[in-house]
């Protein structure tokens, strides 16, 4: 061991060895403020409080490092899980023509809201709206149990950024179709919110409340059903339908088809469909998608363009969504829906270079 000037100052150098390494002691005042940081980085969570934070998430931080990992978290699949079996309950509470209309219409409005506000109008800004309409449909939007509006729109706008690339969460391409279509938003590195990639839209408080507390229109929605279906049972008991029913139908059933339909987009259309256009990925244009998700499965287009209103760039291609934003248009509810210009709609192909001639022609050389 040798002495130095560092000593003084709370630091020991201890000479190097085949055994021993250097060794850093460093002062108390700097080991107090590094004890102080490290203590902010969160500790591995048990299962029960990861589902806890559900509930009642910590404020977020974005001066502690995000948790990278991609194992899945078990705090996050079982609920998934228990989602997908509360289904199975279909055959104890019978069905209802109510109990199905409403599942129907509730799959409806969800899918309508995720494809037209959180994706063209939150990831996207294809169109203006109102405060009041834009917080109307982000809570919409989260009784889908699809997270908050913030989050949807930060996760979508890196998937541009970096489709199909190493660092694209859900790509199929790089992970396979299983991660891609329900794997990565269960792991620890998808569940923050990347406020950095969504500042427009993270300005709005009201809109910073829903996408912490995203469990929060579930809940209300799930006890709503319960409680008018049991109204329906006390006024109208030979009709059959309880609060359980409309519950199990109008929630479950509901929310589990929103659920796929939603995710075969970051799936299906990077592997099965046709492709009008080249791009940097490997997204494609599917009408079965298009159908289920009212015109998102028009995913080549919109890889192609993504700041129009319409993924449906011909008339020929169905997109409810759009369908239902024009409408919304002639009402003043929403306004700028942005078209698709002519030059992406029939873009001029690449001239091809000019052939290079077998044989070269011979020059006359005239004397002077």
């Amino acid at each position: 061991m040798d002495s130095s000037p560092h000593a003084n100052s709370g630091e020991i150098r201890v000479a190097k060895s085949p055994v021993m390494s250097k060794v850093n002691i460093v002062h108390p005042s700097f080991r107090l403020a590094k004890d102080h940081s490290m203590n902010q980085v969160p500790a591995p969570r048990g299962v029960f409080k990861s589902i806890f934070q559900w509930f009642c998430p910590p404020k977020q931080d974005d001066t502690v490092p995000q948790n990278m990992s991609e194992r899945l978290d078990w705090g996050r699949l079982m609920p998934f899980i228990a989602m997908h079996l509360a289904c199975l309950l279909v055959f104890f509470v019978g069905w209802s023509w109510l109990a199905i209309s409403i599942a129907v219409f509730l799959y409806a409005l969800r899918v309508f809201t995720l494809t037209g506000f959180y994706h063209r109008y939150f990831s996207h800004r294809a169109f203006k709206t109102s405060r009041l309409v834009q917080f109307i449909f982000a809570a919409i939007g989260c009784s889908a149990v699809q997270r908050g509006p913030l989050w949807w729109a930060a996760h979508h706008r890196h998937h541009h950024k970096t489709s199909d690339e190493p660092d694209d969460l859900h790509s199929p391409k790089q992970k396979g179709i299983f991660w891609a279509h329900m794997a990565w938003f269960l792991t620890p590195r998808a569940q923050r919110t990347n406020l950095k990639l969504i500042p427009d839209f993270a300005k709005y408080p009201e809109l910073r409340f829903l996408d912490r507390f995203d469990l929060v229109m579930p809940v209300l929605l799930a006890l709503s059903l319960f409680g008018f279906g049991e109204l329906v049972a006390l006024g109208a008991p030979e009709s059959g339908v309880t609060g359980f029913q409309l519950l199990v139908w109008g929630f479950f059933i509901s929310t589990i088809a929103c659920y796929h339909v939603t995710y075969l987009v970051n799936s299906a259309t990077h592997l099965i469909g046709t492709r009008r256009y080249e791009t940097k990925d490997d997204s494609k244009n599917s009408l079965v998608v298009a159908l289920l998700t009212f015109g998102e499965g028009w995913h080549n287009n919109h890889h192609y363009y993504p700041n129009s209103t319409r993924q449906g760039f011909f008339w020929w291609e169905i997109d409810l969504t759009f369908y239902v934003l024009t409408f919304m248009s002639k009402l003043g509810l929403v306004w700028d829906l942005k078209g698709v210009p002519e030059r992406i709609l029939y873009p001029k192909p690449k001239a091809a270079p000019e052939p290079i001639p077998m044989q070269a022609e011979p020059v006359t050389v005239h004397a002077s």
